[in-house]
């Protein structure tokens, strides 16, 4: 089952830098045929599809890793356990917002299946998808976070939010 997240993570980091990419050459693109008087209303449509899919993978990326930034003004004069206790609650409340973002993006993609792109016969609950995947994604990995604050809850230490988890094994 880890090997089979960690090849779900690695798929969602290449598609977030592929979809980044191409986003900034639909853009880009968009702009220099702009210049030249060529219309494309279907590039922005297409890029903004794109930037919807990679902010919300792109997300879930940066909580894995945890890259999100975090304030611990109030807690970091608390002791150990009582950090680790704040931090357990926090990612609680992290997943339940996550599966409620779930399950209502859900019923949006269900109410947006019918609506489509003015451009592009595509349709807009692919836009609503990408956030049901995305918290979805970020549920997993708030409960790979909980699990792993549990594990090293006798630990004197906490485990560092800013390093990659890469770091944090070794």
């Amino acid at each position: 089952m880890k090997k089979i997240y960690e090849k779900f993570c690695k798929i969602e980091v290449g598609f977030c830098c592929v979809g980044f990419i191409l986003l900034v050459i639909l853009v880009f693109g968009s702009a220099i045929l702009r210049f030249m008087r060529v219309s494309m209303a279907w590039n922005i449509d297409l890029a903004m599809l794109l930037l919807a899919w990679t902010a919300f993978l792109g997300a879930d990326v940066a909580w894995r890793s945890g890259q999100l930034i975090g304030i611990d003004l109030v807690t970091r004069y608390f002791p150990k356990k009582v950090q680790k206790l704040v931090l357990i609650a926090v990612y609680a409340i992290i997943f339940g917002m996550c599966l409620v973002t779930c399950l209502y993006g859900c019923r949006l993609v269900w109410v947006e299946r019918v609506r489509t792109y003015q451009s592009m016969p595509i349709p807009y609950s692919l836009v609503s998808l990408s956030l049901v995947v995305a918290t979805f994604s970020m549920a997993i990995s708030t409960i790979g976070k909980i699990k792993l604050c549990i594990q090293h809850f006798n630990k004197d230490e906490v485990e560092s939010e800013s390093k990659p988890e890469s770091e944090n094994e070794a």
